[in-house]
């Protein structure tokens, strides 16, 4: 499974070498999160390669789009929201990834049900795709962006928190906070022979 991802990351990071540094912030801030919620190491390292590909579906967007200088029209939104179905189907290509695919799928759910592709809420988006959204929230927010200057850290952990509840799931906003303090170096990614 390892060798899939890396070929999947791979070919993303020669489409969007940008995307590339994004996902590495968003699997170190998840498993971060995940241990702050004191989750076992197997789902852990779960939820680290679901946080590292969740955005490999951007491979089926179109380049127009993802590059947009400006605000897309609702037409490149709902492209744009295929992505999370797009990266289930391209991991689901490998049994070793079914697990990861779930997670990709609901990355974008919201804890109040006003998320895609499938309006789920609460505890029904899995508990590892709600890590996923937090820290992929977090990472866009405070990083810029073609349409956008990146936010504060201060100006974000206000959004995620006055968030918590409705976009995002209360009890993860709250595990993050701490943990995303720590510095990459304190963050040690889960062992290869351990990952899926």
């Amino acid at each position: 499974a390892q060798e899939i991802a890396r070929t999947l990351l791979s070919a993303l990071a020669h489409r969007d070498p940008h995307l590339t540094n994004h996902m590495a912030d968003v699997e170190r801030l998840a498993i971060g999160t995940a241990r702050a919620l004191g989750l076992p190491s197997d789902q852990v390292e779960l939820i680290a390669l679901g946080a590292e590909l969740h955005d490999v579906g951007k491979v089926a967007i179109p380049e127009s789009i993802l590059r947009k200088p400006g605000p897309l029209s609702e037409q490149e939104w709902a492209l744009m929201r295929q992505h999370t179905v797009a990266g289930q189907r391209i991991l689901e290509a490998s049994s070793a990834l079914g697990q990861v695919a779930a997670l990709v799928r609901s990355s974008h759910e919201r804890w109040d049900g006003q998320g895609y592709p499938d309006g789920l809420s609460g505890s029904e988006i899995p508990l590892g795709a709600r890590i996923i959204a937090v820290c992929d929230s977090y990472d866009a927010m405070t990083s810029d962006r073609s349409y956008r200057r990146a936010m504060s850290e201060e100006v974000a952990l206000a959004e995620l928190g006055a968030g918590a509840g409705t976009q995002f799931d209360p009890e993860v906003v709250a595990a993050f906070m701490p943990a995303r303090e720590q510095s990459p170096l304190e963050v040690e990614r889960p062992t290869e022979r351990g990952r899926l």
